[in-house]
């Protein structure tokens, strides 16, 4: 059922986005998760991975819009101690479907077919693929594997959750800024994670911890120009 509700949903964006704005994205996320109380992260654990997806926005001129669209999101974290002969690296990098809805302000330029922007607003997401890694060396032993990301709706506290194993639904908001300058869209957005999605500790439910915090530039391109 959800599948096919999603379906549905994708068929009418699509269908009603003759007169409407509508362009391809693509881009680089600088992707984490949160480890702490408070929320926060570890800028060295911080994973280098891509967007990309086809958006609409509900107009072509007016100072407010919405948006909304598909896009494959790349999420996850890395993990690296020691150096040398005892070192231990692992990655975990997801990828989900992303359903952004955007309210988009935009502050017209001197020139009419430019204009700046701001955008936020929820999105919802689901795991699609991914990759689990582990490399390192330990006494001289070497350790390396790597596993597909196993997508569930367990509990996230429960025992089996690992990074390869992670909650299919994400849940959150996106807040972002840019330039439209007609023939192309260049914008940053920060996706606030909302959903924990997994658990590698005991007894973490009363934190934030394991939520996903990424960072996104990107590039659009717009069918048919202005």
């Amino acid at each position: 059922m959800k599948k096919l509700i999603a379906i549905a949903l994708c068929v009418g964006i699509f269908t009603s986005a003759k007169s409407q704005r509508v362009y391809v994205q693509g881009g680089v996320n600088l992707a984490n998760i949160s480890n702490s109380n408070s929320g926060s992260t570890e800028k060295n654990n911080m994973l280098t991975t891509f967007n990309a997806g086809i958006l609409v926005r509900s107009n072509k001129a007016e100072p407010v819009a919405l948006e909304t669209g598909l896009i494959v999101d790349g999420r996850g974290s890395k993990s690296e101690s020691g150096s040398g002969a005892n070192y231990y690296k692992a990655t975990f990098n997801p990828l989900y479907l992303e359903l952004p809805v955007n309210v988009v302000l935009r502050l017209p330029l001197s020139n009419a077919t430019s204009n700046i922007f701001i955008n936020a607003g929820p999105y919802v997401a689901m795991g699609i693929a991914g990759k689990s890694k582990v490399e390192g060396q330990l006494g001289g032993v070497s350790i390396n594997s790597s596993k597909n990301i196993q997508f569930t709706s367990t509990d996230p506290t429960a025992n089996d959750q690992a990074y390869s194993k992670l909650k299919r639904f994400d849940y959150g908001a996106n807040i972002g800024a840019g330039i439209d300058l007609g023939k192309v869209l260049i914008k940053a957005n920060y996706g606030l994670g909302l959903a924990k999605i997994n658990s590698t500790e005991t007894n973490n439910s009363s934190n934030d911890k394991n939520k996903y915090r990424t960072w996104s530039i990107s590039l659009g391109i717009p069918f048919g120009g202005r």
